[in-house]
């Protein structure tokens, strides 16, 4: 355990803490505790991680036109958003929650960074809800790295026959 985290537990619920900030997560009360023993340690362990290293996912917007913008005016302080032209006939606004910092590279890679590893995790996957990959063209919102099996179309369809 790093010096500068503080573990302390109140009841069922188990918070970690350091100068960054301070996560806290809840015991299950299901009569499992040998069961969940491996879940609350890799619990503790992302908490851990979190506070001093963080993590962070990805994201790649593919296809013509689709971009990203950092946008902060209108949200509270401490929280971040974007607006996404990803194809549709108006913008897309996407707001952050708090303890997420986004950052785009090239108006094509966004960053989803933050401290607790399953936040991080569900905000990635809100944002690749907004546009989901295209089966047939690839075009939309993915993880970098992702792989998209795309779907041959009608002429290639027609081309076999």
């Amino acid at each position: 355990m790093p010096d500068n985290i503080s573990v302390t537990n109140q009841g069922d619920k188990t918070i970690v803490k350091n100068d960054k900030g301070e996560l806290s997560f809840t015991r299950s009360q299901s009569g499992n505790a040998l069961a969940d023993a491996g879940t609350q340690k890799s619990l503790l362990a992302n908490a851990v991680i979190g506070l001093t290293s963080g993590f962070a996912k990805t994201m790649e917007i593919v296809g013509t036109g689709y971009k990203a913008v950092i946008k902060d005016q209108g949200l509270p302080a401490g929280r971040q958003g974007l607006e996404l032209s990803l194809g549709f006939s108006h913008p897309v606004s996407f707001s952050a929650p708090e303890g997420i910092t986004l950052t785009v590279k090239d108006n094509r890679f966004i960053t989803v960074a933050g401290a607790d590893k399953s936040l991080v995790g569900q905000v990635a996957a809100n944002l690749r809800r907004l546009r989901r990959p295209d089966v047939y063209k690839g075009k939309g919102v993915r993880y970098q790295g992702e792989i998209i099996k795309l779907k041959p179309g009608k002429a290639a369809k027609a081309a076999e026959a």
